[in-house]
């Protein structure tokens, strides 16, 4: 699950329920807060760092503080649960990071100086800047470099807790595996044109859905294929099935069917997909 899922209730009722399970986290919850001050500065090494993932990782067994509230008698039962904490640095997301925080700074100056403040961000007004405004009512703005430093110091991180999964890489490409699912939906609309249903009886739509169906079992099928056969790195699953798309079949009445010529690298694909060469 995402972020936005967490809270305490949450991990209590998924552990009160014996589900399995693997979440994103806020690098600022204390659980995860705590480890990454003690590691920051130690977890960029060599033997910490996965190519395929290309980032740096750790992993430890923390406890979580559990409660739960008997039903019956209303009684509050406590204890101690297992959770596997991962951290990740990504060296790329701090670019993009900084670049997005220093996005914001800009609207937040050009709002504050234009004498045009917006309401929703007086927050971060105080949170990054000093403002003081002279005899002749015009406004200084003065960065609070401490406040920006505080933000800065754990951007490239990102943390998932699970009370199932030991290993943080497997963890990271099951969470990973979720882009399926929002990729699938999003196949469903735009490539498979499900946007619009445009049939004219229920009999018509359940057809139209029960192909549409069997296409995304292909495309996600595809999908996990080239994850698995690192072939992203090559090309987009759209230039892949662009180079297939080509091949020619022919067919003669009375006569047998042939294919026109496959290509090595066609043959490649098809391999590596685990499917039969046309012949």
């Amino acid at each position: 699950m995402d972020r936005g899922f967490y809270s305490e209730g949450n991990i209590n009722a998924l552990f009160q329920n014996h589900y399995k399970f693997l979440i994103a986290v806020q690098k600022s919850l204390k659980l995860a807060q705590t480890t990454l001050d003690e590691i920051r500065d130690t977890m960029r090494t060599r033997s910490s760092y996965n190519s395929q993932f290309k980032l740096y990782y750790y992993s430890r067994t923390v406890d979580w503080d559990y409660r739960e509230m008997k039903k019956r008698s209303g009684t509050i039962k406590t204890g101690e649960r297992r959770l596997y904490l991962h951290l990740y640095y990504n060296d790329q997301k701090v670019v993009d990071d900084k670049a997005a925080l220093n996005t914001l700074l800009d609207t937040l100056e050009a709002e504050l100086v234009a004498g045009n403040p917006d309401p929703e961000h007086e927050k971060l007004y105080k949170k990054y800047y000093e403002i003081s405004t002279t005899p002749v009512r015009s406004i200084t703005v003065t960065p609070k470099q401490d406040a920006i430093d505080q933000a800065e110091k754990n951007y490239g991180f990102f943390a998932l807790i699970s009370n199932d999964i030991r290993d943080p890489l497997e963890a990271l490409g099951i969470y990973r595996s979720k882009d399926i699912i929002e990729k699938a939906l999003g196949n469903l609309k735009e490539r498979l044109n499900m946007r619009r249903t445009s049939v004219s009886s229920e009999q018509n739509l359940e057809g139209k859905l029960f192909v549409q169906l069997v296409a995304l079992i292909y495309l996600s099928y595809i999908n996990k294929t080239m994850s698995d056969h690192n072939l992203y790195k090559d090309s987009t699953m759209h230039e892949l099935l662009d180079d297939l798309d080509v091949i020619e079949y022919f067919e003669q009445l009375g006569h047998r069917p042939h294919v026109g010529e496959i290509t090595r690298k066609q043959a490649d694909l098809y391999k590596s997909l685990g499917v039969e060469i046309p012949s």
